[in-house]
């Protein structure tokens, strides 16, 4: 397996983007102006995304991480994760940053996993940001949990 950026001319994989955030337009909007990620198997085929979005000179967001629902469980969640965390600190920025949803809890505990720490909840988030109601292990995904890496420490 191999993690490459994704080149200019390349599709994003949507339909990967779209398990972990069901609003194609902010997909689209993030992908303007980030920098998308692929895990691909020995056969190019793409297994896995993630999508970096620099929010300031110091500071850049884990806005995407999705993996193919076949092959999740099998800890590339993670292998991108620490890619991402690998790529933003080879990047000179200096704290990295991911949200996800109070009903994501896999997610949550593997952010946290990865060093990250809880930095801020923003209530009712979803609700105003998408136009259909987030269930996701049977509960409602309301608020977004911000959590933050400090870079430089880890």
């Amino acid at each position: 397996m191999r993690i490459r950026l994704l080149e200019a001319v390349e599709a994003a994989p949507m339909h990967l983007l779209l398990l972990a955030d069901p609003s194609e337009a902010l997909i689209n909007d993030y992908l303007a102006s980030g920098q998308c990620y692929v895990l691909e198997s020995e056969q190019s085929e793409i297994l896995g995304a993630f999508v970096l979005q620099a929010q300031n000179t110091t500071k850049i967001e884990l806005v995407n991480v999705a993996v193919s629902e076949a092959y999740q469980g099998h800890g590339l969640g993670r292998i991108l994760v620490e890619a991402a965390i690998e790529t933003a600190r080879n990047q000179s920025y200096q704290q990295l940053l991911v949200c996800t949803g109070n009903s994501s809890i896999g997610q949550f505990a593997l952010y946290q996993k990865c060093g990250f720490r809880v930095e801020s909840i923003e209530r009712d988030y979803f609700i105003r940001h998408y136009p259909d109601v987030i269930i996701e292990n049977g509960i409602q995904c309301r608020d977004r949990i911000c959590l933050t890496q400090n870079l430089s420490e880890s």
